[in-house]
Formats: structure tokens, sequence, C-alpha cells
């Protein structure tokens, strides 16, 4: 066996414990046909050519620790926003789509002044006065105005 075949089956072992989590988490341990599972499509355990997936196999074996971690982490905050999200739960301040948060290039544990501060990079890039793209800075300030829940 090679280190990478070792590796694979380490991080398989792991994102299966991952995805146990996700049922509890979010199933309360009864699978719900209707709630679909947000490891399916971040996690493909079968190798390179899964498209589904955000992360393969191999793209999670080739990384290093930290950057693991990273993923691990911003998966298990998209866990939590949906838990939140579906039980009805009052955000509390300070929390953030992920996925947004994501598209922007902001870390998920972002705080109000990191994404401010991600905002006005990316409005002076894409400014139609700066020879920006219209269309993306729009999409920009729809973004910007979902996270920041009309607050500015």
């Amino acid at each position: 066996m090679t280190d990478v075949t070792i590796r694979m089956d380490e991080i398989k072992r792991k994102l299966r414990k991952l995805k146990k989590l996700e049922l509890k988490i979010r199933m309360n341990s009864s699978i719900q046909p209707e709630k679909k599972l947000i490891w399916d499509n971040y996690f493909g355990h079968h190798g390179a050519n899964n498209c589904r997936a955000k992360y393969s196999l191999l793209m999670l074996a080739s990384m290093n620790r930290e950057e693991y971690l990273s993923v691990i982490n911003e998966y298990l905050s998209i866990v939590y926003y949906e838990l939140y999200k579906e039980s009805g739960i009052i955000y509390e301040e300070g929390m953030y789509d992920p996925d947004i948060l994501s598209k922007l290039g902001i870390p998920t544990n972002a705080d109000e002044n990191s994404i401010k501060k991600r905002f006005r990079e990316l409005a002076k890039k894409y400014h139609p006065d700066t020879g920006g793209d219209a269309s993306m800075f729009i999409e920009l300030m729809d973004n910007y105005k979902k996270l920041m829940g009309g607050k500015s």
C-alpha cells in the first residue's frame, strides 16, 4: 500500500464519521427523505471523478493538515447553519450564510468587519465605473445585503 492509499483510507473513515454526525445533528437519528445531506454534495468518496462533490477523496488526500481542517470547519459551519435555518432558530448576531461567504471568498468564521473589508475590495473590482462587470457588481450587492440583513 502506498502512502496515498493509506491516507485515502484514513480520510474515508473520517468522512463516514462526519456523515453519521450530520445525521445525528440534522436528522435526530431518523432519516427524513425530504432533507438532503450536505455531506452528499460536499464530499466525493469515489476519487477525483465524482463531479457532484465539492471535494473529491483525492483532493482531500493531497491537502496538508491546515487545508484539510479548513474544509472540515467549512462543512460543519454549513451543517449547523442549515440546522438553525431548518429549526427556525433566531440567528445570533454574527451568524452569516456560509454559501454566500464562500462565493465571496470569505472564511465561514468571518466577522462583520472582515465581510465589509472584502465587500469593499470586490466592489472596487466589479464596479462598472472602474471597468468592472455590472452583473457581477449587482450580484455582489445582493449577496452583501443578504449577509448584512439590513445593517450596513
